[in-house]
């Protein structure tokens, strides 16, 4: 039986029945394991498995975009059979698979081994979204999704941490192993220590939510929403598709990307409560102009090394005999920025992604946000493979006498064969979907206020103050 002592104190408190806290750490394991196996997905694909750049785009795509829609429909599953049957099935399907994909780097294993992590990790989110939701009542669900918030993060950097150390002194199918060691440990937490949640409403049937996703995708301004927003989650998503292989290909192996991509969500736990706070009395959709009128610059700024490298040399002193190349700083710059535009941006979008749903259908829209992301990585994935086989290629793909000339640019600075001197364009590509992003939403801005205000009687969905 669930613990409910806590819903009868007259103050807020921190205490929640053990499922709770079981939940959470299974949570902070599988998103150790997530997180380290992704950051460093696209160069596992193309470095031990073989695939082009293009190809690793469209296999990482199809990974990446599928696993937000799954959720939806194996959330039903785990209702009827249990959490704790549906956990258990989960994180042994990710063990198994994690360590597949690291065990056998070979094309077909591969794809299976993705498809296990896949279907596992979209019963793993519903799953443990709902024990914390179900852990908690009315008062005390924010204090504890602010918990499941922090401990996903705490996952995502400790994931990213280990996995740079792992790639450089054991090599890359180690991390694997390490998210298959993540996952093992989770099963074993939930085998030994969870117990099923009671008291929740049963999840939607597979067919009543493809009915809702049918008519979701029928909102002409809902989904415009989605598909403006997922013009930020493009730029963004490329901490995972482009930028990893754009760090290592320019300034070799001793390169650490996945400590980079961390800047990400340190500054988004560092800023993202205080602008909350000082922007609160913004409506929504300003201050989500806010935040696509940044995520372009961030690209542009990763682009400008060349410029940075022609004033500063192959070196930027920080004092302190702390020296950067031109390329980490901007790469370090624009990845804060990305934190920055995202914590004006993710807080307000579901406020106002909520008020573009039909009166009583909030829940339903609500529950398809992900879609956002969905097409952003379908699309981003998918374009970074294109873009890096033009502008950034494989070194092992070059003539021999241009990998050569590659090889002594790594080692002692000189520069670097005519293949990777328009590198920096990847970034200017993906600055004008940010840019088209923001021009998308003022656009949307006008053209919804007008509709609403040629039918004032309808009190159209989208209306109303958000201070």
């Amino acid at each position: 039986m669930t613990d409910q002592s806590f819903i009868t104190q007259e103050k807020l408190g921190w205490r929640f029945p053990s499922a709770f806290w079981t939940a959470n750490a299974v949570e902070l394991f599988e998103r150790a394991a997530f997180y380290g196996m992704f950051i460093a997905l696209v160069v596992y694909l193309t470095s031990k498995v073989g695939f082009t750049d293009r190809e690793a785009g469209y296999v990482a795509a199809c990974f990446a975009s599928v696993i937000y829609l799954l959720p939806t429909f194996l959330g039903a599953m785990a209702d009827r059979i249990g959490f704790r049957a549906a956990l258990t099935l989960a994180f042994a399907f990710l063990a198994v698979g994690y360590f597949l994909l690291g065990a056998a780097p070979y094309k077909p294993a591969v794809l299976v081994s993705l498809g296990l992590i896949m279907f596992g990790g979209a019963i793993v989110k519903p799953v443990i979204s709902a024990t914390v939701a179900k852990c908690s009542d009315a008062r005390h669900r924010a204090r504890a999704f602010s918990i499941f918030y922090q401990v996903v993060n705490i996952g995502s950097f400790t994931g990213k941490s280990f996995a740079a150390p792992l790639r450089e002194h054991l090599g890359l199918q180690y991390i694997n192993y390490y998210a298959a060691v993540m996952a093992f440990i989770a099963l074993v937490f939930v085998v030994l220590f969870y117990r099923n949640t009671e008291g929740a409403p049963s999840a939607k049937k597979p067919e009543e939510a493809l009915r809702g996703l049918i008519r979701v995708l029928r909102n002409t301004r809902f989904m415009a929403l989605i598909l403006i927003v997922a013009g930020f989650w493009t730029i963004q998503g490329q901490l995972y598709a482009t930028m990893p292989k754009y760090i290592l290909r320019l300034l070799g192996e001793g390169a650490k990307p996945e400590w980079l991509a961390n800047i990400n969500p340190l500054v988004v736990v560092i800023c993202v409560v205080p602008i909350t706070h000082l922007f609160r009395r913004w409506r929504a959709e300003n201050s989500m102009a806010v935040g696509l009128f940044i995520i372009p610059f961030s690209a542009l700024s990763i682009a400008m090394s060349p410029l940075l490298e022609v004033l500063a040399g192959s070196s930027v002193s920080f004092g302190g005999g702390v020296t950067l190349h031109p390329i980490t700083v901007t790469v370090i710059i624009g990845i804060a920025l990305q934190g920055l535009a995202e914590c004006f941006l993710s807080p307000r979008f579901l406020e106002y992604a909520s008020r573009q749903a039909p009166p009583g259908e909030e829940g339903l829209y609500m529950g398809y946000q992900h879609l956002t992301t969905f097409f952003a990585w379908a699309f981003g994935f998918a374009v970074s493979g294109h873009l890096l086989e033009r502008f950034c290629p494989d070194p092992k793909l070059l003539d021999p006498q241009a990998f050569a000339q590659w090889q002594a640019a790594i080692s002692t600075g000189l520069p670097m064969p005519d293949a990777y001197a328009n590198a920096h364009f990847i970034w200017f590509a993906f600055a004008g979907v940010g840019f088209a992003a923001f021009l998308a939403l003022l656009m949307f801005k006008v053209v919804t206020a007008w509709i609403d205000r040629a039918a004032p009687t309808t009190a159209p969905a989208g209306t109303g103050d958000c201070s």
